[in-house]
């Protein structure tokens, strides 16, 4: 059974970070590209990050430079260290694997459950 399982979420004051973790299990983790989407009420599911079974890193503008994607293929887990937080990145977000083509697309193979981030201002 495949789980994509998030934490770290929480309230932060705008200016602070979080660290969000996934832990995967039932996959063979270094195989996948893995990303980071989030989605805000009322608003589509943005991809936010995503990086590649070698370890390539590709970021959605409104996050390049406050964000950065890594992940520990020893500990089949990806995290998302997001820095210098504003209120407009507040949304549930979502860790997914599956490949580099499908993680573009929005349809992984797989999708955690979600995880709360609210920036306060």
């Amino acid at each position: 059974q495949v789980q994509l399982v998030e934490s770290g979420g929480g309230l932060v004051q705008a200016g602070g970070s979080l660290r969000l973790s996934c832990a995967a299990s039932g996959i063979i983790f270094s195989s996948k590209t893995m990303g980071w989407y989030r989605q805000a009420p009322g608003n589509e599911r943005e991809l936010v990050a995503r990086i590649g079974s070698g370890g390539s890193t590709n970021y959605a503008d409104s996050v390049k430079g406050r964000f950065t994607i890594s992940r520990d293929n020893a500990k089949n887990t990806m995290y998302l260290q997001m820095n210098s937080l504003k209120p407009e990145d507040t949304a549930v977000y979502y860790c997914a694997a599956g490949n580099i083509f499908t993680i573009y697309t929005k349809r992984p193979q797989y999708w955690g459950q979600g995880t709360q981030v609210t920036v306060s201002s």
